[in-house]
């Protein structure tokens, strides 16, 4: 495939180079006199331009300046660039850009929404003059107009191979062109490398490294993963098992579903008015035409293409029998006399085909050519003179691939993970050649020899909108299959590949499914009969590896990934007990493919807390970290991300939520994590509550507000210091009430030989425990956020409804009045005497509701200075709700009642309580507090921590000062793709 970059003059820049008499005269115009600059492969297809407004060049960002012909602009993706630059660009068009992947790897769509300063990467406008989506991984960002034309370059983040040893392992920079962030450097030349005005600039989405695009070839091709490398999983660390899912699937995200821009212009006939079509044809015209003169765009998708010295006329183009069965269609504007041959080439870069227009003609797609069959138009002779569709009528063409030798061919096959050092090989074909043929050729020709063919496959791939699978049968005839994509859809057919790959998955037959909303307490038997209902016998998997009975969750091992696919879709739609299943694909952790002083961060996200808070920042540390050390606790909560990280000698967790959040991690630790190698991984916070007190103590600070920089974050967490964290288990054992005189009977009766139930119930304690008035405001405000919890998601909101319900304890009775009374204390074993109070709060921490210190500063007394991680707890009173406000403002202090390591409170009455902001009515019993066995290991941000500025790459390391130069022509170079 031979990529084109040309030119033709254009006064008043409105015109294409597809223009009827333009595309006859181009060969004697003074445009004729330019040479092809398409040395470097970057296949534009420039033409001269004058522009109305400013505009910058996307090579090196700076304004183009003059009168008439400022600059150049690609028909096809709208690069815009100076006529010096011409000579110096890399940046590839959009048509030719999916051929130069190596590796396809799928996005990860988010939901369509208006993005502010952004720009797309395929038709590099800007986004916010309509809908786009993006990558939840990666920086890829495009107009849902422009999704039919992605690139499916996405980081490759599970690569690990059983054959490539830790010390042989390279990672290599994953480039993306232009959205950088603002002030960012180039790290070859010291300059600014961002615009706000175009796309324009590279970064790796890994480290972070920024550079321009004339520059970044000469830097290093090894990636270190920057400032993050201490706690990034590495991709060579990771595989995942070959299953036929998306990748929204594989990453735990619910499947996003983007309307293409055929499916939005489709038709069902020609019922269809001229005002509507127009209207789809130009979906971003949003101030009438007088700015659609100023905003002129070339790219296919965006339908303007306008001429200004003749009348247009809109054709419907379809690529193929199959857009023609669904109504898929693009459509082109041309002159009504232009020729078929400014018709093809219009065609042809509306469905970003860059080959030889030599090899594709048109003919008329109507119903009475379907009669007769299709005739090939005349490239000389005007189009509409060809034509049997009568004036007035929107015409239809077939673009179609004019076969030179229908019997013989060739195809590229390449290696889909084999360890060749070469790429795709080009194998002759015919009519006759089996898949089998196929491989054995490849198989030699890639120097793989005293091979079975049997033991692989010929993989087809279609990298249209995403990736797709589909294993050839060996006696398939692909020459055969390849002449029909052609007749069925051109665009497809460009984009389809062969990979020759292994049929035995080298990274193991091991595929782990994570199962969840189960029946908690029950027996493996009886799970097990619960799926096997579901799945049936003829899917059963190989083994249980682990069972959560706690929590109703359990993981499935299976050994074939068509039966693990079978059942995953299975279980996804499975209803049990009025619930939802719950199903994961889990990725594979290989340990010892860690580097040395690596610790990975596991990141749990409560997307629930701080409002939107939580989405925006599980997006950002998928795209700072690697995706698949990213966990959502929406998904099975914090089990799934510990099962998979439970091999790993040692690692740390980032708990983002509120210190409900942490206590929720912090529980499931104490239950799984003794079968893991790592027992105890220290824990950080990103505080996203309503109080977060445990996050202030650990200074990670109030609350994350959305301003702050989640990459500070992780370079915080990166240079904490571990710190122990005392808990306490909380007993509470009601007293036995009489028994009503209804159940003895029907126990009588039944021959029951016991009717008393054991209604002790305990809980782990990480920060305080309260009795009384702040229990009982605790509990109101639970409960009016469980009636509608739409209303709190708002940190400034919960506080504010939280001062509402204080108010109103002043002023009406309340159970907790001389609460003094109701209870009785022991502490160490010594009855203490309460002073007259309606509260009492047991801290482990000195941070109560919301950053409060109860306790307060140090003074000269009877007690000693305390810690959360002295093995002793406070003890405060509080004698009502102005006191708690005075508290809240420094104004006072709490009643200081006792300090102590075990406790016994008897509650003469049923009263309110809370264990960590988690309220209830407990009835009238004993409440013992004692020491828990169990410990926990947090991470205390560093006092001393000196700030980087956000200028400066996160790519910076002393060790980098020294970083050579490298040529454009190394082996090792990558490309921007």
């Amino acid at each position: 495939m031979k990529c084109r970059s040309e030119y033709a003059t254009s006064e008043s820049g409105s015109k294409m180079a597809v223009c009827g008499e333009e595309a006859m005269d181009r060969s004697t115009s003074s445009a004729g006199t330019y040479p092809d600059f398409d040395d470097r492969g970057h296949g534009h297809f420039f033409v001269k331009k004058t522009f109305h407004k400013p505009t910058y060049c996307h090579h090196c960002t700076d304004m183009l300046w003059g009168l008439i012909g400022q600059g150049l602009v690609c028909e096809v993706c709208n690069f815009v660039v100076h006529e010096k630059c011409l000579r110096t660009v890399v940046s590839a068009c959009s048509s030719i850009a999916a051929t130069l992947i190596k590796n396809p790897v799928a996005h990860c769509w988010s939901e369509p929404a208006q993005f502010k300063r952004k720009f797309c990467n395929v038709c590099r406008k800007r986004l916010e003059d309509s809908l786009a989506v993006r990558c939840e991984i990666c920086e890829y960002y495009a107009h849902l107009d422009c999704h039919d034309f992605v690139v499916s370059d996405c980081k490759e983040c599970a690569t690990y191979s059983p054959t490539i040893t830790r010390e042989s392992v390279i990672h290599y920079h994953h480039w993306r062109e232009g959205n950088l962030p603002a002030n960012s450097k180039c790290l070859a030349c010291k300059k600014t490398c961002w615009s706000s005005e175009c796309l324009a600039g590279m970064r790796c989405e890994w480290c972070g490294l920024t550079a321009h695009a004339n520059c970044y070839r000469l830097l290093p091709a090894e990636c270190n993963f920057g400032s993050l490398r201490e706690i990034m999983l590495p991709s060579s660390c990771l595989s995942m098992p070959r299953m036929d899912l998306s990748v929204e699937t594989m990453m735990g995200m619910s499947k996003k579903t983007t309307r293409t821009i055929s499916e939005d212009w489709s038709s069902s006939g020609d019922s269809r008015n001229d005002e509507e079509d127009r209207e789809h044809r130009s979906p971003r015209d949003k101030d009438g035409k007088e700015k659609d003169k100023d905003t002129e765009c070339f790219h296919p998708t965006c339908k303007r293409i306008q001429f200004s010295n003749s009348i247009g006329e809109v054709i419907r183009v379809f690529d193929g029998n199959a857009s023609m069965k669904r109504r898929l269609y693009r459509t082109i504007s041309v002159p009504k006399n232009a020729p078929a041959q400014a018709i093809l080439e219009a065609a042809l870069k509306t469905f970003h085909i860059s080959d030889d227009p030599k090899n594709y003609y048109v003919a008329e797609a109507s119903e009475f050519a379907m009669f007769v069959g299709e005739k090939q138009l005349d490239e000389t002779k005007p189009i509409r003179s060809q034509l049997t569709t009568p004036d007035g009528k929107r015409p239809s063409i077939f673009l179609r691939y004019k076969e030179q030798d229908p019997d013989r061919g060739h195809i590229k096959v390449y290696p889909g993970g084999l360890k060749v050092s070469s790429g795709h090989k080009n194998i002759t074909v015919s009519s006759e050649s089996t898949t089998e043929d196929i491989i054995r050729t490849a198989l030699n020709k890639f120097g793989i020899e005293d091979t079975e063919p049997a033991r692989f496959s010929l993989i087809e791939v279609l990298l249209d909108k995403g990736v797709s699978e589909r294993t050839l049968d060996h006696s398939d005839k692909p020459w055969e299959l390849i002449k029909t994509s052609r007749k069925e859809s051109l665009r497809q057919n460009q984009m389809t590949r062969y990979y020759l790959q292994q049929k035995e998955d080298p990274h193991g037959p091991s595929i782990s499914l994570f199962v969840g909303n189960l029946p908690t307490g029950l027996s493996q038997r009886q799970y097990e009969k619960i799926l096997l209902d579901i799945v049936g016998k003829a899917n059963k998997w190989v083994r249980f590896d682990v069972i959560y009975y706690e929590y109703g969750a359990l993981v499935l091992d299976f050994s074939q990934a068509d039966k693990a696919t079978r059942v995953f879709n299975i279980l996804k739609d499975a209803v049990f007990d009025e619930k939802q299943l719950l199903v994961l694909l889990l990725p594979n952790i290989q340990p010892h493919m860690i580097p040395d002083n690596t610790n990975p961060l596991l990141v749990f996200v409560n997307v629930k807390s701080g409002g939107c808070q939580g989405l925006n920042l599980i997006t950002s540390f998928r795209k700072l970290l690697n995706p698949h050390q990213v966990f959502n606790l929406e998904n099975g909560g914090p089990l799934p991300g510990l099962y998979v990280f439970r091999n790993v000698p040692f690692y740390k967790i980032l708990a983002c939520g509120g210190d409900g959040t942490v206590g929720w991690v912090l529980s499931c630790l104490d239950n799984v994590g003794q079968d893991a190698i790592c027992q105890s991984p220290p824990l950080s916070i990103l505080p996203l509550g309503t109080g977060n007190d445990l996050a202030r103590v650990l200074r990670w600070g109030p609350g994350y507000t959305g301003g702050e920089d989640p990459l500070n974050y992780l370079r915080d967490v990166i240079d904490a210091e571990d710190i122990k964290l005392d808990r306490w288990t909380v007993i509470f054992h009601p007293n036995e009430k009489e028994q009503d005189e209804t159940k003895v009977a029907i126990a009588n009766d039944t021959n029951s030989a016991n009717t008393n139930e054991d209604t002790t119930t305990i809980f782990v304690m990480n920060n305080y425990f309260g009795i009384g008035i702040d229990a009982d405001i605790s509990l109101d405000f639970h409960q009016a956020r469980e009636e509608k919890p739409d209303k709190f998601n708002s940190r400034l909101h919960n506080k504010k409804v939280y001062v509402q319900m204080s108010l109103r304890k002043m002023v009406k009775p309340h159970t907790c009045k001389d609460l003094h009374r109701c209870i009785r204390l022991e502490v160490d074993g010594k009855l203490v005497d309460l002073p007259p109070c309606e509260g009492i709060i047991i801290l482990n921490i000195l941070s109560w509701g919301s950053g409060a210190n109860p306790w307060g500063p140090e003074k000269e007394d009877q007690f000693q200075k305390p810690t959360h991680y002295d093995g002793n707890l406070e003890v405060v009173g509080i004698t009502g709700v102005v006191h708690m406000a005075q508290i809240h403002s420094g104004l006072r202090t709490g009643i200081r009642v006792a300090q102590g390591g075990h406790l016994r409170i008897t509650l003469l009455q049923d009263l309110p309580v809370q264990v960590d902001g988690e309220p209830w009515t407990q009835p009238a019993g004993q409440v013992v507090v004692l020491r828990s066995a169990l410990k926990a290991t947090m991470l205390k941000k560093s006092k001393n921590k000196i700030r980087r500025r956000n200028t400066e790459p996160s790519i910076f390391f002393p060790e980098n000062d020294g970083l050579k130069a490298q040529s454009p022509s190394d082996e090792n170079s990558t490309g921007p793709l």
